[in-house]
């Protein structure tokens, strides 16, 4: 992906942002399609959100890799997304569950 350069920490946050809403609320809101794991195409996002934020894979993955709270996930080839927690939306995040220790 190409660099965009020095991109506003407020721009990120819009993005990250609109990113949260639809990946984890709302992927309805602009018609976007998420498997049951939550994934989303990276360029049906793009195209989709076009309406309402201007998106780049380029912005997607910086968006990604500098989100100090660690929001979303890229798939290994960066053609999809998702967010890694906080769903008001059923998912399966294909998590195996364990028992918690007898003392924390």
């Amino acid at each position: 992906m190409a660099s965009t350069g020095k991109i506003p920490r407020s721009q990120f946050g819009k993005i990250s942002k609109f990113l949260s809403f639809v990946l984890r609320h709302k992927p309805d809101a602009i018609g976007l399609t998420l498997d049951a794991q939550g994934w989303a195409s990276v360029s049906e996002l793009i195209e989709k959100a076009s309406s309402e934020v201007s998106l780049t894979a380029d912005l997607i993955k910086q968006t990604v890799v500098t989100n100090d709270k660690h929001r979303f996930s890229l798939s290994a080839d960066e053609q999809k997304i998702r967010v890694n927690q906080g769903h008001s939306i059923k998912i399966d995040l294909d998590l195996i569950p364990k028992e918690p220790p007898s003392i924390l």
